[in-house]
């Protein structure tokens, strides 16, 4: 038996759909566990690219099972478009795909009042896509859950309790028009009609598969940067998609995790607003947004674009327990002649040994920095560490030894087939 979890180590956008796309061959279970359709995962077979937003990337292979936990806050357009576009690239996902009846649903006034909020002052940068607002109403107890979908009486008495509310503030505050609920319940019924061959108890599922020695592949949407409780809050998701995320979200036991896989960008990005102590708003920061073509899956919104920060990472490291490390991306400082790290930060002159709590703090820290040689040259042949430049080799090490974790997976380009195990 084994579950691993896979994690964002970053602020996102790290390539950990790729990792698990190439995990997912020896799983026989790949499960999400939290967030929404405002993640995408982008995988490239061969000349092929599918782009992920709700489904883990398990499902490009024909064996292995996949699961949207109760964690997970599911876009009824989203999925079954989701769903349409596999079925329509020869993917078959029958008796594949199961998703949890305790999974939450994202309404159409979730939207609403997700981009009406974007629209003020102070926004944080979401994606606009309902996730947050969908996430209130969990906790708030007045969520729509899937196996509400099972009366419609009860559903349109939930619906129009929530309109009411709902409505109210979308006419007062922001000069929307009202919601029908008829119109939302025949919608919603007709959804539930269209996914209720994949409607299962997932915890069930999961529990009967780690008692019958399955491989596990447990997956998050976003960074642990981005963690309600550990990120650089307010700047963060909804959701926790540190690896404790995964026992919540799943359903599991914390003792069921047998490993933490930390995926990490050889520099760093972040999209939307939010403190970034390594930022590059320069040409070199736009080189690399180039280079990586750093544009979101989702959204295409263009990416803040930085140097590795280690004292994050350590941060990171220290929340979720990782084990390993995947480093991705490696291939796109081969533009650079050369490479900055961040060691450290400092506030008016002075350590930090922390990583700052509050934003405020954060955005008033300087970076330390050691400087490498860049080595000039397309590594995406490399097949193994030996192979790599001189100077890369150099570059995985200090990472490796500033972290005192081991990187175990080495990416050098989108292609599948560019990935190597140490």
């Amino acid at each position: 038996m084994s579950v691993r979890v896979i994690v964002g180590a970053q602020w996102g956008d790290e390539g950990k759909g790729k990792i698990v796309d190439l995990l997912s061959e020896e799983a026989d279970i790949v499960a999400r566990y939290q967030g929404g359709a405002n993640a995408g995962h982008t995988i490239v077979h061969g000349t092929t690219k599918y782009v992920l937003h709700l489904i883990p990337s398990g499902i490009l292979h024909p064996s292995t099972q996949c699961v949207i936990g109760n964690g997970v806050v599911i876009d009824p357009v989203a999925l079954l478009d989701e769903i349409r576009m596999l079925e329509g690239m020869g993917i078959n996902i029958a008796g594949r795909l199961h998703i949890s009846h305790k999974a939450h649903l994202i309404m159409p006034y979730h939207k609403l009042l997700d981009q009406a909020r974007e629209k003020l002052a102070g926004s944080i940068g979401t994606t606009g896509r309902g996730i947050g607002p969908s996430y209130i109403d969990k906790a708030q107890r007045i969520g729509i859950r899937i196996v509400d979908l099972l009366d419609r009486t009860v559903l349109a008495e939930k619906l129009r309790t929530n309109l009411a509310e709902k409505s109210a503030i979308l006419e007062a505050l922001y000069d929307s028009e009202p919601l029908d609920v008829d119109r939302l319940v025949d919608e919603t019924m007709a959804f539930d009609t269209s996914i209720d061959p994949y409607i299962t108890d997932t915890t069930d599922l999961l529990h009967e598969a780690i008692r019958a020695g399955k491989r596990i592949l447990a997956e998050g949407a976003q960074g642990a940067l981005l963690d309600l409780d550990h990120g650089t809050y307010p700047f963060v998701t909804s959701s926790n998609p540190t690896s404790g995320g995964a026992c919540t979200g799943l359903g599991i036991p914390p003792q069921s995790i047998t490993n933490v896989l930390g995926v990490v960008k050889a520099y760093s990005t972040r999209v939307g607003n939010g403190p970034f102590p390594t930022e590059l708003s320069n040409d070199l920061g736009e080189l690399l947004r180039r280079e990586g073509h750093e544009f979101g899956a989702t959204t295409g919104r263009s990416r803040r674009c930085g140097w590795l920060d280690v004292p994050a990472l350590r941060y990171s490291a220290r929340v979720n327990g990782i084990d390993e490390i995947a480093l991705t991306k490696l291939d796109v400082l081969g533009a650079l002649d050369e490479i900055s790290i961040c060691t450290g930060y400092r506030i008016d002159g002075k350590p930090v040994r922390h990583f700052p709590a509050d934003v405020t703090t954060l955005e008033r820290v300087t970076c330390d920095y050691i400087t490498m040689p860049g080595w000039k040259s397309d590594i995406s042949s490399a097949r193994s560490f030996a192979e790599l430049p001189a100077e890369a080799q150099a570059y995985i090490t200090t990472v490796e030894d500033l972290l005192s974790t081991p990187i175990s997976w080495i990416s050098t380009s989108p292609a599948r087939s560019d990935t190597f195990r140490r």
